[in-house]
């Protein structure tokens, strides 16, 4: 977890000079940039000035009383930790001030604002696509789901995605984090952000450490299938290309459907979670999140290999980056004859990276995995209108999508 910017680090002047001005969103904003370790823009020009920013003035010379009531967010998607309220009134001068800034900011883990009041408003939808609400129901009960169908209809037969959100998130938050409709749009392929309601889990987590939600036609896994299918069967997708991605618990219910239905899915995304099997239960889950050595992941085998593709921050302190090598070695466990390559990059202003490939006798990559030096648990290159991101990544969306489009089932699925 990023730590709080000292007053003496550049910018930080930058900030006190917008909360003097009484423009605290932009303040915040900039104290976000700072937790990340980007640098300050030049200072722009104040607008005229108004009666708050003359009540925010008297922030030099005495203390001010302030409210707080802001919820205090979770600790991540993978942690789940409660909420709290603060409510009255407190004094505070300008130092405080900041200094509170920053570690609210530091406490939402890179969150560009845990509390949605900072998040910019969801982009408007390109004329022609909609992003609709429906459910599913089957044996194991019922999910909400969101479905993205692009303006952008191409040619013929879609790809379909499938998003699993993390703990505390939602379809929508996941949505402009990750930026897929972005490429759903680019791609002409349908989206869709199944819900955990808060009824399955108080944290909103998929089940994936229960051994019913590990089983193919049992608990979750048989409604993700179901929410799937009856896409396939109202929307015009081509069956070979069917994918399915998360992120932190997401990913690990991800890997278990590649795991449990690989005629389904031609190719499944793991941003920041566990291999299928990782776990029994609660505590097998926290030693496995914690450790990355819990659970006999190497049982859970699917009929074919399922090319994956895996992204974990080798600073992940929410899910520990071992689980990324185990999701991996998971996927080719049953291949034979790959070989391996492992290749460094680095892009201008953004993290380094470690991408290790594994590619059969015929050229196709078969699992690839990239390691990102520095991160910590956060969907990478995302944006920061959605909660748990981390801006300064490589595109995790761009290069899942690059993947995925290579890969389609031969066989059609069950």
């Amino acid at each position: 977890m990023p730590q709080t910017p000292p007053t003496g680090l550049p910018g930080m002047a930058e900030v006190a000079r917008l909360t003097r001005a009484g423009r605290l969103t932009e303040a915040t904003g900039l104290v976000q940039r700072l937790l990340r370790g980007e640098r300050a823009a030049a200072p722009t020009a104040a607008p005229a000035p108004t009666v708050l920013e003359g009540e925010f003035e008297k922030l030099d010379s005495s203390p001010q009383l302030i409210p707080q009531g802001d919820a205090q967010p979770a600790d991540g998607p993978g942690k789940g930790a409660g909420r709290g309220q603060k409510t009255g009134l407190v004094r505070t001068g300008l130092g405080e001030t900041l200094r509170d800034l920053a570690t609210r900011l530091r406490t939402m883990g890179g969150r560009a604002g845990g509390t949605g009041a900072l998040r910019p408003a969801a982009a408007p939808l390109p004329d022609g696509a909609s992003f609709v609400t429906d459910s599913y129901s089957g044996a194991a009960g019922t999910r909400t789901y969101k479905l993205y169908v692009p303006a952008n209809h191409g040619d013929g037969l879609r790809p379909l995605v499938v998003m699993l959100h993390g703990c505390t998130q939602s379809p929508d938050d996941f949505a402009a984090g990750s930026r897929m409709n972005v490429f759903a749009e680019r791609h002409g392929i349908l989206v869709a952000y199944p819900e955990q309601p808060a009824s399955a889990n108080a944290q909103r987590c998929w089940n994936w450490f229960n051994p019913e939600d590990q089983r193919r036609d049992r608990g979750e896994p048989e409604l993700l299938a179901g929410i799937t299918r009856r896409i396939m069967r109202d929307h015009p997708v081509d069956p070979g290309r069917v994918y399915i991605a998360g992120l932190s618990a997401g990913g690990a219910a991800a890997a278990i459907m590649g795991t449990a239905y690989p005629d389904l899915y031609a190719a499944v995304g793991v941003h920041s979670g566990l291999p299928a099997g990782a776990a029994h239960d609660l505590p097998s889950a926290l030693a496995a999140m914690r450790q990355g050595n819990g659970g006999r992941p190497d049982g859970a085998r699917a009929a074919r290999p399922v090319p994956t593709i895996v992204f974990h921050g080798d600073r992940d302190a929410v899910v520990h980056p071992n689980n990324g090598d185990r999701v991996a070695a998971q996927a080719i466990a049953t291949a034979t004859g790959l070989r391996t390559e492992v290749q460094q990059g680095a892009a201008p202003g953004r993290r380094a990276h470690s991408r290790t490939l594994h590619t059969d006798s015929s050229g196709r990559t078969l699992c690839e995995h990239w390691s990102i030096h520095g991160a910590g648990h956060a969907w990478a290159g995302g944006s920061p209108a959605g909660s748990y991101t981390d801006p300064q990544g490589p595109d995790a969306t761009a290069e899942m999508m690059r993947f995925f489009l290579a890969h389609r089932l031969t066989a059609t699925p069950a």
